[in-house]
């Protein structure tokens, strides 16, 4: 592709660089000059015009960012229409969008013509939103950049919709602890289940002690519960503490004690017959995000997490305070 100011009456098929306005006649920019265009600029006394002339070998930008969408949107994305060498994708379920970091640099490297940009990992969507859009910056790019922009972009983005999980919901419980803590906490629990498409199946409260915790775990074991979420009366301070010695009474195990998110350090990663079991950090009794969203959202979606994936969380991991916890980041002063 070239910029040349050519002569309105042989700048037919070409793309007007710079909108240009004559008279009462506009003609905005990435417009296709066709003879009506040119004899209305001629008729207004324009000589010449700066245009874009694609070269042999050239795709032009709607169809190139057309193409880039289709390659990198994978299940659960729809590319919209292309307009002006952008070509958004949109979510066709809820769910998390599943980016693969990779490839997206893989494409923003192949040229500076091309870009793709994205929401982030594990972004949570609902059918409808913009989860990535493309843009091609200049009016086309040559064919073989477009060839590898394609094969960086295969399959980069999909949608993980939520698998309807059916959540046991298991409190210990102490004299200390309000009625009304214990009410609002399953309440907010509640509510980030269904944000996640997931529903509680079932829901108890038991003495904050190992044992019978260990007797309650034992039975969801032979349920056909998917997800476990265990609220202590207090947080997890140790491997030893009620809830880990309780999980692995019943015949668990602990995976990860601890996460580089604040809020949500304290969050307790497990697995039970099967099935994962989170142990919530205190900071999970407020609705606002934290550590425990991040866990909870990937598990619904039928994503596994391991501890390397916790580990990985520390970037980005400082969330907003929640001022109401028990030991706010700055002590409380």
């Amino acid at each position: 592709m070239r910029f040349v100011a050519l002569p309105v009456g042989e700048a037919v098929g070409a793309v007007v660089a710079h909108t240009e306005r004559a008279g009462d006649l506009v003609v905005k920019k990435g417009s296709i000059v066709t003879r009506e265009i040119a004899d209305g600029l001629a008729a207004a006394g324009v000589r010449s015009v700066v245009v874009a002339v694609l070269e042999a070998g050239d795709i032009g930008e709607d169809d190139a960012a057309r193409q880039l969408a289709q390659a990198a949107a994978g299940p659960g994305l729809r590319p919209d229409r292309a307009f002006t060498g952008r070509c958004n994708l949109f979510a066709q379920a809820q769910g998390l969008l599943v980016v693969d970091a990779k490839a997206i640099a893989a494409v923003n490297a192949v040229d500076e013509a091309v870009t793709l940009a994205t929401l982030p990992a594990f972004a949570p969507v609902e059918a409808g939103t913009m989860a990535a859009t493309v843009k091609i910056i200049p009016y086309a790019v040559p064919g073989a950049t477009l060839d590898a922009a394609l094969a960086a972009a295969r399959g980069a983005l999909r949608i993980a919709p939520y698998a309807g999980l059916r959540a046991a919901y298991v409190a210990t419980v102490t004299q200390a602890l309000k009625p009304t803590v214990r009410a609002k906490t399953r309440e907010v629990t509640a509510a980030r289940l269904a944000a996640c498409g997931a529903s509680l199946a079932s829901d108890e409260e038991v003495p904050h002690e190992a044992a019978a915790l260990a007797a309650v775990l034992r039975r969801l074991a032979r349920s056909d519960i998917d997800l476990v979420v265990i609220f202590g009366a207090s947080a997890i301070a140790d491997r030893q503490d009620v809830v880990p010695a309780a999980l692995e009474a019943a015949g668990g195990r602990v995976e990860r004690l601890g996460m580089p998110v604040d809020p949500g350090n304290l969050l307790l990663l497990g697995e039970l017959a099967g099935r994962p079991v989170i142990g919530a950090p205190g900071c999970a009794r407020s609705p606002k995000e934290n550590g425990f969203d991040w866990v909870l959202r990937r598990l619904c979606a039928g994503l596994p997490v391991n501890p390397a994936d916790i580990q990985a969380m520390g970037v980005g991991g400082l969330l907003m305070e929640i001022r109401s916890r028990p030991q706010p980041r700055e002590g409380g002063a």
